[in-house]
């Protein structure tokens, strides 16, 4: 009898500590919120599978933040508004740096990784009736960058210069994926970039009403891109994907999820750990986060990884 009473005894003290240890690997207070970016792109919807995945795994409270995209989510972890953001690879190395969009500003040496997420495939998007076939043709027309200081107007900029060209050759307009197919579909402008994963549901619904056709990026302009940009990569978007039945020639940029560098370790340990044992939940959420594996996740990623990150990702041999 007294065996047994010892033995339960030890049972008990164990199941306290390890519930104890349990609580201590993140506050139950904690709140995640999740900067995205247009609510018609394609952060915002692997954003709220991120935010589910969480919510029932870690049993804390969570958000998703519809945001103008990649400047305003770094800004946001910045000012510490926000646990965790997608951004492209592009504005985050443009950050890190201080260059760039972030020119005359100090390099944010603070700003880390959780995982590389997958690539963004930079889409100009016309129609046939505009006579539009190359990015030169885009020489005085009305044209949509993106949302004033987003990736997207990041990547306008920078395939523009790859082509010879600047903002003094275009009517340049800041629009959202959305704000830019309606203007298209209403004449008010003939072209815009949309750059997102595939496919896109503001083209796709471009393409269900009009000859929605997207414009190559032709081998010079990505020699010049992958040589002064190596954020930049060759991509091919898939013929059928919308109105095209050829492949289309484009650049890629990989997303990455950004996390603060505020968190502890142990959290963002567990953030990880959740996300990618569920990762049927983000294949779920949209057909571009199927990209998202553990032999990518250190693929285009400009900063270091979070310790939290790197730890999990070290113990299942996702890193060396």
């Amino acid at each position: 009898m007294k065996k047994i009473l010892v033995s339960l005894s030890i049972f008990l003290s164990l199941a306290v500590l390890a519930v104890s240890a349990a609580a201590q690997q993140f506050d139950r207070n904690l709140f995640i919120t999740i900067a995205t970016g247009g609510t018609s792109g394609v952060y915002y919807p692997i954003g709220g599978a991120v935010a589910n995945i969480i919510a029932r795994d870690l049993k804390v409270d969570t958000s998703v933040q519809s945001t103008g995209a990649s400047v305003e989510n770094i800004n946001l972890l910045n000012r510490n508004r926000v646990e965790l953001a997608i951004v492209m690879g592009d504005a985050v190395a443009q950050a890190y740096e201080g260059i760039g969009a972030f020119e005359g500003r100090p390099g944010n040496k603070d700003l880390r990784g959780l995982t590389a997420l997958y690539p963004n495939y930079v889409q100009l998007v016309t129609t046939t009736r505009t006579g539009i076939n190359s990015v030169r043709d885009l020489e005085g027309r009305r044209v949509g960058v993106g949302a004033a200081n987003s990736g997207v107007e990041l990547n306008a900029r920078l395939i523009l210069e790859a082509h010879g060209m600047s903002y003094d050759n275009i009517r340049q307009d800041y629009l959202s994926y959305s704000e830019a197919v309606d203007q298209i579909k209403n004449g008010m402008i003939d072209a815009a970039f949309v750059t997102s994963g595939i496919p896109n549901a503001t083209v796709i619904d471009l393409s269900t009403t009009h000859e929605a056709k997207i414009i190559p990026i032709d081998n010079d302009a990505l020699a010049y891109l992958t040589k002064n940009y190596p954020f930049f990569a060759a991509g091919i978007i898939p013929g059928g994907t919308y109105n095209d039945k050829n492949d289309v020639q484009t650049a890629t940029i990989t997303n990455v999820m950004l996390v603060n560098h505020r968190l502890s370790d142990d959290v963002v340990y567990h953030i990880t750990k959740s996300l990618f044992e569920n990762l049927d939940t983000l294949y779920g959420a949209h057909n571009a986060a199927r990209n998202i594996k553990l032999e990518t996740v250190a693929d285009g990623m400009p900063v270091p990884f979070h310790p939290g990150a790197e730890r999990y990702f070290r113990e299942v041999g996702a890193l060396k």
